[in-house]
Order: structure tokens, then C-alpha cells, then sequence
């Protein structure tokens, strides 16, 4: 039976090492609010991972990882600066500036899903010291970003390198960001704190857990505000042993890359498939595990009548995003290439 779910990778299950890791903890008893053996090691995995000392905040979602990392960058009558189509401007229903009590998204444009080192270079100091204005504090990134292209490191690197010219932080929002990781071929290190980033929200329920995230703080000197806004935000669970053993079995034997390198390598496989189907287009560069496509009409509402589920694209119903999890099989791909193939109107002679 062909799964022909493609809207998102939050569909996806929990790899079955995760299920296992959580029934291991279900007997028992272990210290409450993090301070329990497995959440411990898990903060000794990521440091090992990425090759320095940091801190770790487990939670249970991304919108609470990205809110509370800004919130811990931005004072109040700060600015975030972001792409216009990130999803902390789009699909977060206001959650950074209720965290931040009040802090303001500035979004700005960019071709890809992608922040321009010019646009972004212009914006920076706009209003600094201008007390009528909000004051620019953050840069937020998204990696791999919201249409599924992927920043390099010098892009990484030129961004951060303009955000700490003028002084500010950057945070990144790393919801596919082991899809971004094993795209470019780079290290974790390389990919965050030395290209610069002070604070990354690091996904993984997107990638096989079941409720487990994690704010990873590069810069430790916002750790304490950060627990205390942890605990303050109903983000402090109890028993934290039950989401540290996600994200311990998820770092173990490489599961998380495993994971991003099998959803990536569907997209690819579907990105293939639609380049040699008359009247479809691939929009951007996708490089991780969700990309946009623009399809007939008539080959949309095909594809609904024949139980595909997909995102339509709220300002172009034309357009379509179609996402791979790392349990879409090769079968999965190909059963919906054929469909898209089949209702595709003919080439026009």
C-alpha cells in the first residue's frame, strides 16, 4: 500500500530505536526537571557533536524553541530581522513576539527563501537610536530554509559576519536542520557557531522523534535567562527523561543523519522524476526534503480525487509543496509520479 502523504514531514511516525528508547525509560524512577542521567548525556552527546562547550534546553516543540531563543536575543523593543517567508513570520501565530513580550518580526526579502547580504546589510542599523523605532537585535536564519534551497557556509558566514559588524546576534532555526547538515556535505560546527551562530533550535521531531527538540546555546552567557524563561514558558517538563531518550536515540549510531540522508534522497528522486513530465516546473533550488511545483490545474485536482494529500500554496493555488520524511519509500515517489504523469494535460504541439 502506497503512503500518498506528501503535505509534511510531521506526518511522518517515530523511528522504531526511538519507540524502543522510550519504553526503556518507562520502568523505574529518575530525578525530575532535567537533572536525570539520560538528559545529561544527551547534552554530552551534542557537545561532542558539535565539537565545543554549550548548553542544552530540551522542549517539546519547534515554535517553543525558536520563541524562546529570540526571546533570550531581542529585548522587548528589539527587532527581529527574517526572511519574509520564514516560518517564525508565517506560521508561528505571533509565538516569537509573545515570548519576547512584544519584540518585532522585520521581515525582508530574498530570492530562494533566502536573506540577502545586501538587503540584510541595509536593514541592520535602520532606526538605531531612534527611540520612535524598534531597535535591531537579531538575525534569524533558516536552515535549510522555507522552500527547501539550503544556505553555504560562506552564505552563513557573510550574514552573521554583517549581523556581528552591527552588533547583533544570530539565531537559527534549525527545524530541517540535519536535512541542511547532510545536503552540504558540512560539519555540525561549521554549519552553526563557527559560522556564527549564537543560539540554534535544533528540530528533530521533523526527522523521527516523537515531541523532542532543543534550544542548543552556543553563546552560554544566555543560559540562565534561558532556564528561567524555559521554566516561565511551561517548557520544563517533569519527567525530561522521556524526551532526553528521544534525542539520545536519535544521535545514536548516526540515526538523525541516516534519517535527513533518506528524506533527501526522495526529494531528489522526485525532483528527477518531474523534470521529464511536460508542464510541471520545480520552483528554486531544493536541496533538502520538501520542494515547490507548479502543476496544472486539472492535475491538482487529479491528484486530491486520487488521495494525495499536499500543501497548495495560499497566494498561488497553482502552486504546490510536496515533502519527503524518512519514511517515504522509493515506491512511495514513483506511485506519485505516475499519477502526476497520467493527469498531466498533453504538450501543446
Amino acid at each position: 500500500m502506497f503512503e500518498r502523504v506528501f503535505s509534511s514531514d510531521n506526518t511522518a511516525g517515530v523511528s522504531p530505536g526511538i519507540v524502543a528508547a522510550l519504553a526503556e525509560q518507562a520502568g523505574g524512577r529518575a530525578v525530575p526537571y532535567g537533572a536525570d542521567d539520560v538528559t545529561e548525556r544527551v547534552t554530552g552527546r551534542l557537545r561532542d557533536v558539535f565539537e565545543c562547550e554549550l548548553d542544552v534546553l530540551i522542549v517539546s516543540t519547534g515554535s517553543a524553541a525558536n520563541g524562546l531563543a529570540l526571546a533570550a536575543l531581542t529585548p522587548p523593543w528589539g527587532a527581529v530581522l527574517c526572511h519574509g517567508d520564514s516560518h517564525i513570520n508565517n506560521d508561528e501565530a505571533g509565538a516569537p513576539e509573545f515570548f519576547s513580550n512584544g519584540a518585532k518580526l522585520v521581515s525582508l526579502p530574498g530570492d530562494d527563501g533566502k536573506l540577502h547580504p545586501d538587503t540584510l546589510a541595509a536593514a541592520v542599523n535602520r532606526g538605531r537610536g531612534e527611540v520612535q523605532s524598534v531597535q535591531p537585535s537579531v538575525v534569524s536564519v533558516t536552515q535549510a530554509t522555507e522552500t527547501g534551497s539550503v544556505y553555504s557556509l560562506a552564505e552563513l558566514g557573510e550574514l552573521t559576519g554583517i549581523a556581528r559588524g552591527a552588533g547583533l546576534a544570530t539565531h537559527m532555526d534549525g527545524a530541517r536542520f540535519t536535512n541542511a547538515l547532510v545536503s552540504i556535505g558540512a560539519t555540525p560546527a561549521d554549519m552553526t557557531w563557527r559560522s556564527g551562530v549564537d543560539i540554534l533550535s535544533f528540530g528533530a521531531t521533523k526527522n523521527g522523534t516523537m515531541n523532542a527538540e532543543a534550544v542548543v546555546v552556543f553563546d552560554r552567557s544566555k543560559t540562565i535567562e534561558l532556564r528561567y524563561r524555559q521554566k516561565r514558558a511551561g517548557q520544563l517538563a517533569s519527567k525530561m527523561r522521556f524526551q532526553a531518550a528521544q534525542l539520545d536515540a536519535y544521535l545514536t549510531d548516526d540515526l538523525w543523519l541516516q534519517n535527513a540522508a533518506h528524506a533527501n534522497g526522495m526529494a531528489a528522486r522526485l525532483a528527477h522524476g518531474l523534470a521529464s513530465i511536460p508542464g510541471t516546473s520545480v520552483i528554486g533550488t531544493p536541496r533538502a526534503n520538501l520542494l515547490f511545483v507548479t502543476l496544472a490545474e486539472s492535475t491538482i485536482s487529479s491528484l486530491l480525487v486520487d488521495g494525495f494529500s499536499f500543501y497548495r500554496d495560499r497566494w498561488d493555488p497553482t502552486r504546490v509543496r510536496f515533502v519527503t520524511a524518512f519514511t517515504t519509500t522509493e515506491a512511495d515517489v514513483d506511485d506519485l509520479l505516475a499519477a502526476i504523469e497520467a493527469a498531466s494535460p498533453p504538450p501543446l504541439d
